[in-house]
């Protein structure tokens, strides 16, 4: 079944198995031992996603917040740059 208290090494291997457990838990095959079980580790694979979603939202807020233009305008400037 789960690997227990062993985190995944990314978000998609921590979605993925997020992903599988739903999957057993919803077939409503497993005895109750391990349905609660799967629940225990789906509760800390979903947190360690939202920590991998939130790291990721944190530095693009940073990325936004002075060191990237927008799109529109570096091709605006780009094309002006080439005209002269």
């Amino acid at each position: 079944m789960a690997k227990a208290n062993k985190l995944p090494g990314n978000f998609e291997a921590g979605l993925t198995e997020l992903e599988q457990l739903v999957s057993e838990m919803e077939s409503g095959k497993l005895p109750l031992d391990a349905a609660l079980l799967a629940y225990q580790r789906g509760i800390e694979l979903m947190r360690f996603c939202q920590g991998k979603l939130s790291d990721a939202e944190q530095q693009i807020r940073v990325l936004e917040s002075g060191e990237l233009k927008p799109f529109a305008a570096e091709q605006g400037a780009g094309a002006a740059s080439e005209q002269e």
